[in-house]
Parts: C-alpha cells; sequence; structure tokens
C-alpha cells in the first residue's frame, strides 16, 4: 500500500512540473527585430512604450519599441487581446486587408408594404384628419351654392339644398344657368332738359297780355292761367332710367360713368333733385350719394328719418338701378 501511493505522488509531482515546463515555453517568445536582430525571453510586461522580455539568464531587455518588430511578429501580437490595441497602429495593411476594409456589404434591409388601392374618398375617409377635410369641404360647397345663388339670382334654399344633394356637380350647374330676372327692353329715352328760352318767353308775354285784358262791370274776372296752360302747368320731371343686371354689368366703371355726379358731397345741376335707388339681394336703398367705392362693393348713404346712414352694397348682389326724380 504504502509503494503504490509513494508511486501516484511521484506521478503527480512528475506532470506537475511538465506543466510548469510547458506553460514557461508557451511564455516564451522570440522576436525578430527589424535591425535583424533576434530576442528570445518571457514576456513581462507590454504597453504603449513596447515590451519587454526576461531573458534565459534572468536579465531583463530594455523596453523595445512596437515599431522595432517585423510585421509577422506585430500579426502574432494581434491575436493577443491584450496585444492587439498596442500593435494595430504599427501593422501595414496588405493588399487583401485594403480590399476587405473598403469591400462594401449591400445588406438587405425592411421595406414597407404599399397600402391597399382604393378610392380617394374612402382613403380619406379612414383617418380622422381625412375625415375633417371631407366636412371642411363640403360646408364650403355649400357655401359657394349660395353665392352663386346671389350672383344668379335664384332661390338659395334650393340651390343650397341641390348642392347638398349633388355637391360640387349641383353649384356648377346653377353658375352655368342665366340669372332669373326679367329681360327688359331697354327704352332708349333723352336726356331731361330744362324748357328752351323761347318757349319761356312765349309763355311770359301770353301771361301779361291776359292780365292786361279790361274787365267789364258786371263780369267775372278772366282767369289767366286759362290763356297760358303751360305756364300755369306743373314743370315737366326728368324721365326715370332704368339699369337692370343682364343689360348692364355693375361694376365700379358702371357708376363712375352712368352716375358720375353722386360722388360729390354737394350735386348741382339736373343731378341735384335727382335720387338713386339700388335694389338688391337682401333689400331696396334710395340713396342721396355714394360715399365709398372699390373694386367688389360701393357704400351708398342712405337717409332713416332725420339721419343718414351708410350701406355696403356689393357689386354681385345688386339686380336694378334706377336714377329717378325725387317726386317721381
Amino acid at each position: 500500500m504504502e509503494n503504490s501511493g509513494m508511486h501516484r505522488f511521484c506521478k503527480f509531482v512528475v506532470a506537475l512540473a511538465l506543466a510548469a515546463l510547458l506553460c514557461g515555453s508557451a511564455w516564451a517568445e522570440t522576436l525578430h527585430l527589424t535591425d535583424g536582430q533576434t530576442l528570445t525571453g518571457e514576456v513581462v510586461t507590454m504597453d504603449d512604450r513596447g515590451i519587454i522580455l526576461k531573458q534565459a539568464d534572468g536579465s531583463y531587455t530594455d523596453p523595445i519599441a512596437w515599431s522595432k518588430l517585423s510585421q509577422a511578429d506585430l500579426r502574432t501580437f494581434q491575436e493577443n487581446p491584450k496585444a492587439a490595441n498596442f500593435v494595430e497602429p504599427w501593422i501595414e495593411l496588405t493588399q487583401e486587408d485594403k480590399a476587405k476594409r473598403t469591400e462594401i456589404q449591400v445588406k438587405d434591409v425592411p421595406h414597407l408594404q404599399r397600402p391597399a388601392k382604393g378610392s380617394l374618398i374612402g382613403a380619406m375617409a379612414s383617418s380622422g384628419i381625412g375625415v375633417f377635410l371631407l366636412l371642411v369641404l363640403y360646408a364650403g360647397n355649400i357655401y359657394a351654392a349660395y353665392e352663386i345663388s346671389i350672383l344668379r339670382v335664384r332661390p338659395p334654399g334650393v340651390v343650397c339644398a341641390v348642392a347638398a344633394v349633388a355637391p360640387v356637380l349641383g353649384p356648377i350647374l346653377f353658375l352655368c344657368l342665366p340669372p332669373a330676372i326679367e329681360r327688359r327692353e331697354m327704352k332708349q329715352v333723352e336726356e331731361w332738359k330744362p324748357p328752351s328760352e323761347e318757349y319761356a318767353e312765349a309763355a311770359g308775354a301770353t301771361a301779361a297780355e291776359a292780365a292786361q285784358v279790361p274787365v267789364g262791370e258786371g263780369e267775372a274776372p278772366v282767369e289767366t292761367y286759362a290763356a297760358a296752360p303751360a305756364a300755369a302747368a306743373a314743370p315737366a320731371l326728368p324721365p326715370t332710367k332704368t339699369f337692370a343686371r343682364g343689360q348692364y354689368t355693375f361694376n365700379r366703371r358702371f357708376f363712375e360713368t352712368q352716375v358720375p355726379g353722386f360722388f360729390g358731397v354737394v350735386r348741382q345741376g339736373a343731378d341735384r333733385d335727382m335720387e338713386l335707388s339700388i335694389r338688391a339681394a337682401r333689400g331696396s336703398y334710395v340713396g342721396q350719394r355714394i360715399s365709398r367705392i372699390s373694386a367688389n362693393e360701393l357704400h351708398l348713404q342712405v337717409q332713416k328719418q332725420n339721419a343718414s346712414e351708410e350701406v355696403i352694397i356689393p357689386f354681385v348682389e345688386i339686380q336694378e338701378v334706377q336714377l329717378k326724380h325725387k317726386d317721381a
């Protein structure tokens, strides 16, 4: 028993010695320098300055710079994780290494799937923002129908109802129709002129002769106006001018050319006793003066009891304009 125990202990010691020998030989390095020298020893330490070896006689070498080692030794140290960071800047790249580093690897990337094909209305109705835009467009369609009803002089309720049932197509249909107003024939009227001087002189002479006729006793006085009916008759009023939509285009140029006397603060001459009557979609107005005018609307000064008021009338709402005498 004692011999077998000693035998096992001897085997263990021999195995331990062989393991130590193998470990020592594993750490031993043979370095080939760029100047042709060769150094063999055990690696003691390594850092960014270089490497230090313990030689077989127990002496230590001076720090050997990484730049002095051959490329083969540097590549060997590159496989060691501890020395890889130190030797990597000193390794010269071969053509194969450069090709590997510059090689472009095309990787397949995931692509978004295309949505299923469908109508534009259906796509808009599938999101909250799309539904909101549809409601805005529908409201704009109704408002456009209301404006077209004013422009074409149509019942707003009918036009808006058609637009609600047939969006876009309904307003376009009414826009293509002519205005629903009576087609009046244009009356050729002459401008009113005051009585001529010859007529006034003749009427005055007739009245003077009638005044000089003697009246006999018991006779009733003769009425002077019977001899001169023209002088006693009421003065003639200027004719009324009527401008209807369809026959005229109501804009700024129309009012500046047809009724220029209504832009002044004080009217003189034949326009002094004239009035401007405007019939629009929202009511009728009788004005004395146009205070302001723009490309789309005019401001008419109307009289209300003892005060004046300024009314804004858009051109698209005007259906008829009359220029008449205040006593007509």
